[in-house]
């Protein structure tokens, strides 16, 4: 599936927030961003749908299972321990085409509402 048929919904998908941090009062210029860890499952079939990470830089951790990470015309698989990062010009999605629940751990920065 290419990014013009990428989904724009989540399937699956569950997420709960583990830690977070206001950057405003510890880094200097940084005030309205938020450093948070995030737990995310996709259960098989599941899938986060196609998103932009501009202003919103992150790294993520596959604790269990295989994910398919889609960029641009590329589709990577990342298995248990691997991991990737993601910055101003990720357009991506993700989806488990596995028998498992996927689990990764991810961490980025973020505007607050």
């Amino acid at each position: 599936m290419d990014q013009q048929a990428a989904p724009t919904e989540n399937k699956g998908v569950t997420v709960k927030q583990l830690s977070s941090v206001d950057l405003g009062p510890e880094i200097e210029g940084m005030g309205g961003r938020q450093l948070r860890l995030r737990m995310i499952t996709i259960e098989p079939g599941g899938y986060v749908g196609i998103h932009s990470h501009k202003d919103r830089p992150g790294a993520v951790y596959v604790l269990q299972g295989k994910i398919t990470n889609h960029l641009g015309d590329m589709a990577k698989e990342y298995g248990e321990g691997e991991a990737w990062s993601e910055n101003k010009e990720t357009m991506h999605w993700v989806e488990n085409k596995g028998t498992i629940p996927v689990i990764l751990i991810a961490t980025d920065i973020f505007k607050q509402p």
